[in-house]
């Protein structure tokens, strides 16, 4: 199931809201269980149970450890968490990896292919596996109390607005609010607000610009020649595309959360505005990029073992980050590329000069350090990365424009789109603008969407992959 579905808009989500509102205290945690379980047994029962046997493993092991004082045992206790959340991710996600890498060295040795099943990826599992073995590991480090009820452990791990794609939260963000929340009206509304504004992102916005970088991307990897101009739109394409899709679902997660009373971490803030890959790090997928820092980063020895171990720490964080996207050696590429400009910019400092550029100038080299990233990222295989880079350098026979539709029309989409995410605030800061006026624009952009839904064929989430 997912928000943007005739289903979870009219059917499940104000059936749910309206069976919450009828109960009180523990029985509208037992009803955002037994939703959220349905909501993603919706797909496949089986993973539903997968789930479950996380929530199972992680709370057991969270009790161990808030009752062991012996750091041994503490410290086996936290490796079960870790191996066992690791090996189910592993399994899911990067086996037909493995297997497939395995099978080109064994051509290239002239022995035997090795036969494997597809996995099939379950939806979501890059996100709650983090949730939940980023609890273990606060509660080994003695940061929380382990959570002794299962309900409300399995309801945080569960909760289906963030379920799927994110933020990642984490329990201590929600701990107090599990056992109590604050239900106002403003807090309705404003989630109401969010809600609308993330689906107008996805079905006006990212829907959009979809078929402009798949035109793009699938004739450069393809083994069609495209030409600089028609490249360089098609990664733009992509970028707002990637922007709208995901900023939106995280849109619509916390609104959703604010309905049932939940206030979930803010997860994008204007990233392409960025004046630093640093600073876009603080900005894109925020709760992804502190999960890294503050249990991989750091662990890693961070920035106190000098510079050269600062710039290595950087980079193994970063690897790791873009395998954590997808199993693919893009997302390896993608994520060595940006820790090579993280390294970078702290090896240079206030020396960078794409940093003193003034005013929205400041942006625009970053900017262009993030397109090139989204070529690793959006292409099938590494060939075909390598034949966008060199169509973005004019290293392919240039066609006519009008072969990939880039037409009048569609560049001024693509200008819309760059005003919007370098020049229009963004969704939280909309919040704080007149009620009535954003109201009004929310209302009409959110009926514009569900028209549009209503006659696109089925069209999900970027991150759903993740």
């Amino acid at each position: 199931m997912v928000f943007s579905a005739y289903i979870f808009l009219f059917a499940f989500l104000p059936l749910v809201l309206c069976a919450y509102y009828a109960l009180t205290g523990r029985a509208r945690t037992w009803l955002l269980l037994a939703a959220s379980t349905l909501f993603y047994a919706w797909w496949r029962v089986d993973f539903a149970a997968l789930m479950f046997v996380t929530c199972g493993i992680d709370y057991a092991v969270g009790l161990r450890l808030e009752s062991s004082t012996d750091p041994a045992r503490r410290r086996g206790w936290l490796w079960l968490s870790i191996v066992s959340n690791l090996a189910l991710l592993g399994y899911f996600k990067y086996a037909n990896f493995g297997i497939d890498n395995l099978n080109v060295l064994l051509a290239a040795l002239g022995l035997r292919e090795t036969w494997w099943p597809q996995v099939v990826l379950p939806v979501g599992i890059s996100f709650y596996t983090f949730q939940s073995m980023s609890y273990t590991i606060d509660v080994y480090r003695r940061e929380l109390r382990a959570q002794r009820d299962f309900v409300d452990f399995a309801s945080f791990v569960t909760l289906f607005p963030q379920l799927v794609a994110g933020p990642i939260v984490r329990y201590a963000d929600v701990a107090d609010q599990l056992r109590g929340r604050s239900h106002t009206l403003e807090r309705f509304a404003h989630g109401v607000l969010l809600f609308q504004l993330g689906l107008a992102k996805k079905a006006l916005l990212a829907d959009q610009f979809a078929p402009l970088a798949d035109r793009a991307f699938d004739a450069s990897q393809g083994g069609a020649a495209i030409g600089a101009a028609a490249a360089w739109l098609g990664v733009v394409a992509y970028a707002l595309q990637i922007y709208f899709d995901f900023s939106g679902y995280s849109d619509m997660a916390i609104g959703l959360g604010r309905m049932f009373g939940f206030e979930f971490p803010v997860n994008f803030d204007s990233p392409y505005k960025a004046k630093s890959i640093t600073e876009f790090w603080r900005r894109w997928h925020i709760t992804l990029s502190t999960w890294l820092r503050d249990y991989l980063y750091v662990p890693l020895g961070g920035n106190r073992g000098g510079a050269g171990r600062t710039y290595l720490n950087l980079e193994l964080t970063m690897l790791l980050g873009g395998l954590w996207h997808g199993a693919s050696w893009n997302f390896v590429l993608w994520g060595a590329w940006h820790g090579s400009w993280l390294a970078l910019e702290r090896m240079l400092g206030k020396r960078a000069f794409w940093q003193r550029l003034p005013g929205p100038l400041g942006a625009l080299p970053t900017f262009a350090i993030v397109l090139i990233g989204w070529v690793f990222f959006r292409s099938v295989d590494l060939r075909g990365a390598i034949s966008h880079l060199c169509a973005l350098v004019g290293a392919t026979p240039v066609p006519a424009l009008a072969d990939l539709d880039f037409s009048l029309p569609v560049a001024t989409l693509l200008v819309l789109g760059l005003a919007l995410v370098f020049c229009a605030p963004n969704s939280q800061q909309l919040l704080e603008r007149p009620r009535r006026v954003v109201a009004l624009a929310a209302g009409l952009v959110f009926v514009a969407a569900l028209f549009h839904v209503a006659a696109q064929a089925y069209s999900p989430f970027l991150y759903f992959q993740f």
